[in-house]
């Protein structure tokens, strides 16, 4: 298909309509080549049209185009009367039209839409027109009692990526297009709608498990008694197959398998997948097939409604009934426009298995991820928490959002289950938190959110039964709202000052789902994106537009909502080192440092405390556009230091120093695998005057690391107030591995660190 696309403000076409193609072009409105996938931005951009959004302070030139209206319109060749014409994203408000007529409305990004219209056999026109959001949302009338952040009103009443009316992590682009492909598709008579297959029971000793699969069908004949499913499987040399008569278009049966290959996350086991294929067959002829792969495991999220500082609470994944210690990022858009999203999906992935990561929490202000997201993680044992499309705020409860909002959970929830990586359905991000922390500046209790507590609950239940449910995230039950206890799983951002600071050393959860730790982004990165990257401060000691802009703001006054990002990140050297550099290289490196160090402290203090602790995931993988922020990768794909600090901070078998008590420090051997090891070990106290080989060994050894637990292998005496580097090196089952541990890490030398990680092989620095 070959598209094109007109587009005009408001202004120029209010009133009119356009429905062919005739019409448009002689409406005299500017007409472009398009891509489908694409956007009017990304096509304007192409065309010289408006200056590069990500560049210095163009982003806010998007906000000028927030009432244009844009039309797409192709000619389409039908070939056979069942053929229709699948949108898989449109963005947002939009009216289709075949041939002239009108035959469709779309009001939600996350959803596909078919188009079944009297298709001319040869060729038909289409035309859609893609309306302003911010013109269309005016119509719906929001209620007194909803509350968003201050840029993202709009956002609560439209089914459209909430980050793209402005976050602190991505700009105010609000976007329109076509972001997602355009398919021809045919209908079948005998077709197979669903299927759902799932994991009753399994038993690892006698290597069997239970199995139910469920499926929708079609069926052309009036009678079922000829129809029947098959289920068809093998993964290596392990096979199984089942088949039943249909006595009904939908029908669910079990059976057992032997001899399994069992599907384990990262860590554990193997990620076995078998190639299933489930065929409709009538009369023993094959009418439908369906095909994917499958784990065979369990999953559930076994959590408490509330804690203590002692902790009797729990928040714990369990597959196959072992216990899960999770290791995980967040997975936030991978553009700011997610036309583009695809095309970068490959190298995220890659950077999300190679660092280590078992689970991967796919954040609620985004969309939701394609196929090849989840097959990825399917494929690499990285388990996946996914939030609905909620955040940070409080949603109309209305008849018409719940419908809304149900049809679009119950179209995710069918189209990933039968994923074995998806571990979780999350209500929202931090919608509880919004309510019952008085964001809006009176308390309501959470447990009264018909939306997470009913819809979604309810649709969970009805559609994928065997996976488990969390309201909201951070999870706030009643008891916690009336002060009966604390929350067991937590987003920990906090005052953002120091690291070890009162907050992040005190504050008590099991398991924690959000928090982060920012950085600058390289020097070579920032010139990429900023006129002035050195400048980040002006004359009078205030942040420049272009940092305040790249903060991530959608106003460039240097006190906009999230410009205090650039300050702390700033505040965060100073602290760690008693004072910022004024070259800027040294200063960006101290940066880095800061960031790589927090993030190291973050992880190690959940892995020290394993199971009374049972999981961490860090804030944030990878940058949606070019930004100074808590990814450790930045929008280029440049690593900085904490990437590296991260990914020996997560490996399986990690030996790690606590914080100091009663004059020592005390060494950790952490295994997160199925089986016990013995490794080697030695500690050494840098000087920076010698290779470490020849440092004096301090601790050394053997020590049996029972499988998945946590084990205190030595002490080491330290001096009072003592500022001295440790590195860790280890050995087990063939592989060498090391880390580190700075004592008493605030206001320590720059340059005597630089000289630590460099004569260790850690000063990691990319983009300098």
């Amino acid at each position: 298909m070959n598209w094109k696309m007109a587009y005009a403000h408001h202004a120029e076409c209010k009133g009119r309509e356009f429905s062919t193609i005739a019409m448009l072009e002689a409406s005299g409105f500017d007409i472009l080549s398009a891509s489908v996938p694409g956007c009017l931005e990304l096509e304007l951009m192409k065309a010289g049209k408006l200056e590069d959004l990500y560049y210095s302070t163009n982003t806010l030139k998007a906000q000028e185009l927030e009432d244009v209206h844009v039309w797409y319109y192709t000619t389409v060749e039908i070939h056979e009367p069942n053929e229709y014409l699948s949108f898989e994203g449109i963005d947002t408000f939009a009216d289709i039209y075949v041939n002239g007529q009108l035959v469709k409305t779309t009001d939600n990004m996350f959803l596909p839409h078919a188009v079944r219209a009297e298709w001319k056999i040869g060729q038909n026109e289409v035309v859609v027109h893609i309306k302003p959001t911010m013109l269309e949302v005016r119509k719906i009338p929001l209620f007194a009692g909803c509350y968003a952040q201050h840029y993202n009103y709009a956002s609560l009443y439209v089914r459209k990526a909430a980050h793209m009316f402005g976050w602190d992590i991505l700009p105010r682009i609000v976007s329109a297009g076509l972001w997602r492909p355009v398919i021809v598709r045919q209908d079948k008579e005998d077709k197979i709608n669903e299927v759902y297959l799932g994991t009753n029971w399994v038993d690892l000793e006698k290597n069997i498990a239970q199995l139910r699969v469920y499926v929708n069908t079609d069926l052309s004949e009036g009678i079922t008694e000829d129809y029947s499913i098959r289920v068809d499987a093998k993964c290596k040399d392990s096979s199984y197959s089942a088949s039943v008569r249909l006595w009904h278009n939908s029908y669910a049966y079990t059976f057992d398998v032997t001899d399994c290959k069992f599907w384990w996350p990262k860590n554990a086991g193997e990620p076995n997948l078998y190639d299933v294929t489930v065929s409709l067959l009538y009369k023993g002829e094959v009418r439908d097939t369906y095909c994917f792969k499958h784990g065979i495991r369990t999953i559930k999220l076994d959590y408490s409604e509330v804690t203590d500082n002692d902790g009797s609470g729990e928040f714990c994944f369990y597959v196959n009934g072992k216990k899960i210690f999770i290791l995980g990022t967040n997975w936030v858009p991978m553009d700011a426009l997610h036309c583009d999203d695809l095309a970068r999906l490959p190298k995220a992935l890659e950077l999300l298995d190679d660092v280590g990561c078992n689970m991967v929490r796919c954040w609620g202000g985004n969309v939701y991820e394609v196929d090849e997201f989840f097959d990825f993680c399917d494929e690499h044992g990285i388990l996946i928490w996914q939030d609905f499309g909620m955040a940070c705020g409080s949603y109309p409860r209305d008849e018409r959002f719940c419908k809304i909002l149900e049809e679009e959970a119950v179209y995710q929830i069918k189209r990933l289950r039968n994923h074995a990586a998806l571990a979780l359905w999350a209500g929202d991000n931090e919608c509880d938190d919004v309510h019952a922390r008085a964001w809006s500046g009176y308390p309501v209790d959470p447990s009264r959110n018909k939306l997470t507590r009913e819809v979604l609950r309810n649709a969970v239940e009805a559609h994928d039964y065997l996976r488990s449910y969390l309201p909201s995230s951070p999870y706030i039950s009643r008891e916690v709202f009336l002060g009966q206890g604390l929350v067991p799983e937590n987003h920990l951002w906090g005052p953002r000052d120091y690291f070890k600071g009162e907050f992040y050393k005190n504050t008590f959860c099991h398991f924690v789902s959000e928090t982060g730790y920012q950085g600058f982004n390289s020097p070579k990165s920032l010139e990429r994106f900023l006129k002035e990257p050195e400048k980040i401060f002006d004359e009078e000691g205030k942040i420049t537009p272009e940092y305040v802009l790249h903060a991530t703001c959608t106003e460039s006054d240097h006190d906009s909502t999230f410009a205090f990002r650039i300050q702390k990140t700033y505040d965060q050297v100073v602290t760690l080192f008693g004072k910022a550099e004024e070259n800027h290289e040294d200063l960006v490196r101290q940066s880095q440092i800061s960031q790589a160090e927090a993030n190291k402290y973050f992880i190690e203090k959940f892995r020290l405390s394993k199971w009374l602790r049972t999981g961490f995931m860090w804030w944030n993988l990878l940058d949606g556009w070019p930004q100074v922020s808590d990814a450790v990768v930045d929008y280029y794909y440049v690593k900085k230091l904490s990437y590296h600090y991260i990914k020996r901070s997560q490996e399986p078998v990690c030996f790690m120093f606590d914080e100091p008590e009663n004059g020592a420090i005390r060494l950790v051997g952490v295994n997160d695998l199925p089986k016990s090891f013995i490794a080697e070990y030695t500690v050494r106290k840098l000087s920076g005057q010698k290779a470490p080989s020849e440092e004096e060994v301090l601790l050394c050894g053997q020590v049996q690391l029972k499988a998945n637990e946590a084990t205190t292998v030595d002490l080491l005496p330290i001096a009072d107030g003592e500022k001295e580097f440790y590195l860790i090196e280890w050995k087990y089952d063939g592989k060498t591995c090391k880390n580190h541990f700075v004592t008493n890490i605030i206001d320590i030398d720059y340059q005597w660190y630089m000289k630590m990680i460099e004569v260790c092989g850690m000063n990691e620095f990319e983009g300098f």
